[in-house]
């Protein structure tokens, strides 16, 4: 396991090398810290196009040196104006499909990267997307990570003549070391380098999508495209933790709604490291890091309660605040948490758990921060692995499926479909503040794992005093069901690493958890996280060990 990169010149984690890479030379070059998010973006809109892309939305947490003012940007986008739960219904779907033109709601991506751009950046898009279009021309080596989703996903993308020409060259997934181009996704970068983001939502790159998808049995009028807006506002979401931090998390649609609620009700416990001794594998496991910290099990057991209720609450209200009045300031008050508290047995794990009374789910992330202090949480994806499986004619764009992730076709329920909304995402990401300075930037892929995984890494660093390395390599857990519609009324079950220790397994089993044990660095995710030490101005920074991915310091 690599130890934390160390700088103070600027800092990028990313999941990839070349994503990196492109970041720290945008950073080198004078542009500042969301110009680098911008061209690690693209960069890995091209090395990883099953987790993100063009045709895929963003969610960011910008904090703004200059005004330390801290900004939340909504990169996501709406339903057809044609999709009703009727429509659905009166041709015997139960559930969103998740493939097809169906499964589409409008991609966030492109006019979000200009949006940034023309309020905080110093480059033009054009100058950050030569990295990325290099990649798309010339071709990247496959690693075996980024090598796996394209042999796991074969059957949906071939299902797909548009995608199997990208995806399948020669008929089979391309495998480790084998070099993938992608010259229609070039010359699309190129047009909407040379015409703007109006070339995707109303110019000729949106005029090509939406005839594929109307002959493709999509719902798009066209109208929902031009109108598309990023919505950027300002505070985000916060809340205060154990008085000393203040956290930011990207508000509705997004659930980071989620993370702070937990924090809320982590609030009023104390939480302990393992101190029994090197943990054992499990059977057929690898063999353990004996020396990584870890929470131990009464800390990992309040925090997976916590996170039962935080989803229950979020299953229970949350949706397009457009279109539902749900209320998030009693979610994340302090009263609320303390009644919600009351509901966490010490010793016992819940069941299946329902929202609170009111009273009086594939993708990547990185961050980044800069010489002057201006730090990005920046996340964007397709859903799930390749999206909708379709990529739209001859554009290269894989389009995303968030729309058929996300909703559902229950009557009544705050996230079913209607025209023009937009669903609850899994995407979130945070910020935190300590003692009112910037200190940390962080974030991590994985759906429903998200608030999870964000959550494990704060109190990591937080209040188990982990450095940033450890933290996002220590041994993962993850509670199931979360809030997908496909699979949330799946068993009450916790997944665990097998480098968690034994005992520490063993009494989480006791208390009445399901544990099942997955690989040694299987548990999900793939954290990204930099925090910036006050006194020095120092940047230490991780990428997660389970991913390729790398954090690189611009300065000594």
């Amino acid at each position: 396991m690599a130890g934390s990169a160390w700088g103070r010149g600027g800092m990028i984690c990313t999941a990839q090398p070349a994503a990196s890479a492109a970041g720290l030379a945008v950073l080198q070059a004078g542009g500042n810290a969301v110009d680098a998010t911008i061209a690690a973006a693209l960069v890995l809109n091209v090395v990883m196009p099953m987790m993100c892309g063009l045709g895929g939305d963003v969610f960011a947490i910008m904090h703004e040196a200059a005004t330390g003012r801290t900004f939340g940007v909504n990169g996501s986008g709406i339903a057809p104006h044609g999709a009703t739960r009727e429509w659905f219904a009166a041709r015997g779907h139960k559930k969103m499909p998740l493939s097809g033109m169906l499964s589409v709601a409008v991609p966030g991506a492109v006019r979000a990267y200009f949006d940034m751009l023309e309020r905080w950046g110093t480059m033009s898009f054009a100058e950050l997307a030569k990295a990325a279009i290099g990649y798309a021309d010339g071709g990247f080596v496959l690693s075996p990570a980024l090598a796996a989703p394209f042999a796991s996903s074969a059957a949906r993308l071939r299902s797909y003549p548009t995608s199997a020409t990208v995806f399948l060259p020669g008929g089979a997934p391309p495998r480790a070391g084998d070099i993938l181009r992608q010259p229609d996704l070039a010359r699309s970068l190129r047009l909407i380098a040379a015409g703007g983001a109006d070339v995707m939502y109303a110019g000729e790159l949106a005029e090509r999508i939406l005839d594929y998808a109307g002959r493709h049995g999509g719902l798009w009028r066209g109208d929902e495209w031009a109108c598309h807006q990023t919505d950027i506002y300002t505070p985000p979401l916060s809340v205060t933790y154990r008085d000393r931090y203040e956290v930011f998390e990207t508000s509705p649609p997004s659930q980071g709604l989620i993370v702070l609620e937990e924090l809320n009700l982590a609030e009023g416990f104390e939480f302990g490291r393992y101190r029994e001794g090197p943990a054992v594998p499990g059977p057929g496991a690898a063999a353990p890091d004996a020396a990584a910290p870890q929470a131990d099990a009464a800390t990992v057991h309040l925090l997976v309660e916590c996170k039962k209720l935080a989803f229950a609450d979020r299953n229970r209200y949350a949706g397009d605040p457009r279109f539902v009045d749900f209320p998030v300031e009693t979610l994340l008050s302090k009263e609320f948490a303390a009644r919600r508290r009351l509901d966490v047995d010490p010793a016992r794990a819940a069941g299946r758990v329902f929202g609170g009374g009111l009273g009086p789910g594939d993708t990547t992330s990185h961050v980044c921060v800069d010489a002057q202090g201006n730090a990005v949480s920046f996340i964007h994806s397709l859903s799930l692995a390749f999206g909708c499986g379709e990529v739209a004619g001859d554009t290269g764009i894989l389009l995303n499926n968030r729309a058929g992730r996300g909703f559902s076709l229950e009557p009544g329920h705050p996230n079913c479909i209607a025209p023009g909304k937009k669903t609850m995402h899994t995407l979130n990401t945070y910020f935190v503040k300590r003692d009112g300075a910037p200190y940390l930037v962080g974030n991590t892929p994985g759906g429903d794992g998200q608030p999870q995984w964000n959550l494990q890494v704060l109190i990591n660093l937080l209040d188990l005093g982990m450095s940033v390395a450890e933290a996002v390599a220590a041994p993962r857990w993850h509670s199931s069901p979360g809030t997908d519609p496909a699979t949330i009324d799946g068993p009450v079950e916790l997944i665990v690493e097998s480098r968690m220790a034994r005992s520490v397994r063993d009494r989480l089993s006791a208390s009445g958890h399901v544990v099942r044990v997955t690989g040694a660095w299987q548990g999900g995710g793939d954290a990204q996280a930099i925090r910036i030490h006050p006194e020095t101005g120092v940047h230490e920074g991780a990428s997660d060990p389970r991913g390729d991915g790398v954090a690189i310091g611009a300065g000594v």
